[in-house]
């Protein structure tokens, strides 16, 4: 059988190469391609890939937050691939459903490997992060953290926080998340009541540091 993949992706000449290494793969075969996290939740919705091969940096809505709306679909599986093994990154991803995550300077048998497993059911994670999430694992079992003011905002409002980050206007955010200004306003007072931070500027230090978005 077929395995049916989506690359997600902002550099195109990334998913181009990619792109051609699996399709040479025996069973493997790219259906589609999508930019940035908004264009990835609608490709998979018209396209139903089997396994989504998603980049966890990128403008719009970041690989996280695509992963977590693409999970609660259920029908596709995502594998993260990404240049961060910082721990956030990758429980983050974890947490919002991929069922696995490896480095971008992996060998391709690696990815390949990994889109079998995945396929199959399993999680899959690089040799390199693996251990930060055993270590994590072994720390949230020893005592309950107390919450993180990332981990308090919704899914909505990390999206509106990205958007903030980005420069992208009141306006532009309303047209692309069919909402109204006024909703998008509250949002980003609700953003800055979570968070205890006053500025734009600030949001924006705050959403680089968390990896919603690039410097």
């Amino acid at each position: 059988m077929e395995i049916k993949i989506l690359l997600c992706d902002d550099h195109r000449i990334f998913r181009e190469g990619l792109k051609t290494l699996i399709n040479a793969q025996k069973g493997m075969r790219v259906i589609g391609e999508a930019a940035d996290g908004m264009e990835g939740v609608k490709k998979v919705a018209e396209l139903r890939p089997d396994i989504v091969i998603m980049d966890v940096s990128m403008p719009g809505l970041n690989g996280i937050e695509a992963t977590r709306k693409i999970a609660a679909r259920g029908a596709s599986r995502v594998i993260a691939l990404s240049m961060h093994s910082d721990r956030r990154f990758v429980s983050e991803a974890l947490k919002a459903g991929a069922s696995g995550y490896l480095l971008k300077d992996s060998a391709f048998n690696e990815l390949s490997s990994a889109i079998r497993a995945v396929y199959a059911g399993k999680t899959c994670l690089d040799p390199a992060v693996a251990a930060t999430v055993v270590k994590e694992y072994v720390m949230s079992s020893a005592s309950v953290p107390a919450p993180s003011s990332f981990s308090m905002l919704s899914p909505r409002e990390r999206e509106v926080l990205q958007m903030i980050a980005e420069g992208v206007s009141t306006k532009q955010m309303a047209t692309r998340l069919k909402l109204s200004v006024k909703t998008i306003e509250t949002h980003r007072k609700k953003i800055m009541e979570k968070l205890d931070i006053s500025t734009i500027a600030g949001l924006t230090k705050y959403a680089v540091r968390e990896g919603l978005t690039s410097p």
